[in-house]
């Protein structure tokens, strides 16, 4: 498995896409759709060990995107990067609710209740893969422009966001009852165990890794950060928010220690075993039958996909609309907050092991996933090659 989604991985990347959709493909021809290698049977004994890995691997994802994310430069990124965030958020999330909970979709259901599933289809159609953006930003040598930094800083809050109302449909998947009351003590928990946890973090981990640190046995700095990783999992979820809530808590902390350089460098051989396991268990998830438009059972599902899609695509582009006082390449932006990512597959994740989204509208979900991250890189060398780039400072934005 690991083999095959890293030489998958090569293999896309050659071809200007991100090694993960290579991972998700690997996923998908090795698991129950098609070879049923990956172990995915409820009475295979190597179904539980291999979920377990997997979550290790979405664990160890969201640390990385929690050490990548700069906290000072979350304060500096100004009143646009957090207006395109918002209504980068917002819109999709509204839409996609509104979508389903209309019941234009026909008779794709799933065994929760019609609110909770509508729900979770707008969630994940809140997150931004700022990595794939970021990537064709570097090719253009765009990364200074006023739309690149714009882009980068809403993709940190909208990432912020985006966890937090993780934590929430987590909540709801664990059989919390839904109401208005209930969501609102859940973002809460969220949001004040994330404030609590790098506030204390903070005053803590500079003196516990400049300890760390001075010591001379092999390998104590990567094993303390990860127990740091693990522990500050385990009080989320005890806390009663999502356990990868943690995961982004602990990244965030350990990005502002001395130690941030080494402790990022060293987390890697550890992403690059575990992390891809995560990708192939979502692949290992989806029915490639209900792929086939030849077949007349799947054409609901591909109508599903093909509108979610455009909920996807549209409630972002709009987001570069969202700044009328500052003038800069607006389709750039929009386009360039458009390709889902890591988070979007966790919340899908999440949803169908939990019985939320069922099998059919999970596969749909993971197409629409697939799809905005392959057309988001040309769209994106086509809105800075025809409407061009500005340069001007981002001072005051």
């Amino acid at each position: 498995m690991l083999v095959a989604a890293k030489f998958a991985g090569e293999v896309v990347e050659r071809l200007g896409q991100p090694a993960v959709l290579g991972e998700l493909v690997v996923g998908i021809v090795l698991g129950a759709g098609a070879l049923k290698i990956i172990p995915t049977a409820p009475d295979d004994p190597l179904t539980g060990v291999f979920r377990l890995l997997a979550q290790v691997g979405v664990v160890v994802l969201l640390f990385e995107i929690g050490l990548a994310t700069d906290l000072k430069a979350m304060g500096r990124v100004g009143a646009a990067a957090t207006a395109v965030a918002c209504v980068g958020v917002a819109v999709p999330f509204v839409l996609g609710y509104l979508y389903w909970r209309s019941g234009w979709h026909g008779y794709e259901h799933s065994v929760s209740d019609p609110t909770t599933t509508a729900i979770f289809v707008g969630a994940t159609l809140t997150a931004t893969s700022v990595g794939i953006t970021a990537r064709v930003l570097h090719d253009l040598g765009a990364l200074h422009s006023v739309e690149a930094r714009t882009i980068l800083g809403a993709a940190v809050i909208d990432d912020v966001v985006g966890l937090v109302i993780l934590g929430v449909v987590s909540g709801l998947a664990a059989g919390t009852a839904l109401s208005l009351a209930g969501v609102a003590r859940m973002l809460g928990v969220a949001v004040g165990f994330l404030v609590i946890a790098v506030w204390l973090g903070l005053t803590i981990t500079p003196w516990l890794f400049g300890v760390v640190d001075r010591m001379r046995v092999r390998g104590v700095l990567l094993v303390s950060a990860f127990a740091f990783l693990l522990g500050l999992c385990a009080l989320a979820a005890t806390a009663g928010s999502a356990f990868i809530i943690g995961a982004f808590a602990a990244g965030l902390i350990l990005s502002e220690t001395n130690q941030f350089d080494a402790i990022e460098e060293r987390i890697k051989p550890v992403a690059d075993i575990f992390t891809p396991l995560f990708f192939l268990s979502i692949g290992a998830s989806v029915d490639l039958s209900v792929w086939n438009p030849a077949d007349p059972a799947n054409r609901a599902t591909l109508s599903i996909a093909g509108t979610l899609f455009a909920i996807a695509v549209l409630g972002k582009l709009v987001s570069g609309w969202a700044v009328p006082w500052r003038k800069f390449n607006r389709w750039a932006v929009g386009v360039g907050m458009a390709p889902r990512g890591e988070v979007g597959l966790i919340f899908a994740q999440i949803g169908l092991t939990a019985g939320i989204l069922s099998g059919r509208l999970f596969s749909a979900i993971l197409l629409v996933v697939i799809a905005t991250t392959l057309v988001s890189p040309p769209f994106l060398k086509w809105a800075f090659r025809v409407r061009g780039k500005t340069e001007e400072e981002f001072a005051g934005a």
